[in-house]
């Protein structure tokens, strides 16, 4: 199975590039900060998601990287609220953005909890 196939993944991805997206219009002083954060954080829910499919065989370890992908993607939650904290995306778009990462957090835990299901 290729890790692209994967909702989880599907979804992560898209998630990210929406993130990249709107970061795009942050300040410039929250380059090295912020922006540089919830881009790296949202980035690291596919990425562990791809490195989780190559220990399939593996099903600590597969549960093991899909955790750390669902500890990114709270990560990413974190850096959404304080985006919306400080004006940098509206309210619609926090919401928006926060569903979409919550529900990619139901499909890496119906991983977590089946990966009998993803060998």
């Amino acid at each position: 199975m290729r890790f692209q196939d994967l909702l989880a993944y599907k979804k992560s991805f898209e998630l990210s590039m929406a993130i990249y997206e709107l970061s795009k219009k942050f300040p410039s002083e929250e380059k090295y900060s912020l922006t540089d954060q919830i881009r790296r954080s949202s980035r690291s829910v596919s990425a562990n998601i791809a490195e989780a499919s190559r220990k399939i065989k593996y099903p600590k370890h597969f549960i093991s990287k899909l955790t750390d992908s669902d500890s990114e993607n709270a990560e990413t939650q974190t850096w959404l609220e304080y985006s919306l904290a400080c004006n940098y995306i509206s309210n619609n778009d926090f919401l928006d953005l926060t569903n979409k990462s919550l529900e990619i957090g139901r499909l890496l835990n119906y991983m977590i909890n089946n990966p009998d299901k993803f060998s």
